[in-house]
């Protein structure tokens, strides 16, 4: 038992009304809450993405296609010139509509490479006229089942 009584104690939690500089920074916070979110989603995208592209890079892929471009077989340059040229004459040529300015340039290049790698286009060309005739089989197929249900 304690010789001296102590007083009953009535506290209250008093808080300390903010300031004009702390409610001015508190809605700051508030308002800029979504852009910060979508801030650190991108810094996380980027993150990822950077380590995806180192991981990529130092594939072999990459690796001989910079090392081939760095030592080119002799004529490659200028080869490189004459197909792009091609392609941007077409783009002058394909005036008009967005059908023109797809195919002109890219026939014009093909045409331009088929010039200097004869073997390499006589094998897409033979690929790319089997997978042209397997198309217009499975295409004349459909229109015909179509005719024949009606």
């Amino acid at each position: 038992l304690s010789l001296y009584s102590s007083p009953t104690r009535e506290t209250k939690y008093v808080e300390t009304p903010q300031t004009q500089l702390e409610e001015g920074v508190s809605h700051l916070r508030h308002v800029m809450e979504p852009y910060t979110a979508w801030c650190q989603q991108m810094l996380r995208l980027t993150l990822e993405w950077r380590t995806s592209l180192s991981s990529a890079l130092s594939s072999d892929f990459f690796s001989e296609g910079y090392e081939f471009l760095q030592n080119p077989p002799a004529g490659f340059y200028p080869r490189l010139g004459v197909i792009g040229f091609a392609g941007i004459v077409g783009l002058f040529l394909a005036r008009g509509s967005k059908i023109k300015k797809l195919v002109y340039p890219v026939s014009l290049m093909a045409v331009g490479a088929s010039m200097y790698y004869p073997q390499q286009a006589v094998a897409i060309g033979k690929v790319a006229g089997t997978q042209l005739y397997d198309w217009s089989l499975q295409g004349y197929i459909a229109v015909e089942s179509l005719w024949k249900d009606n």
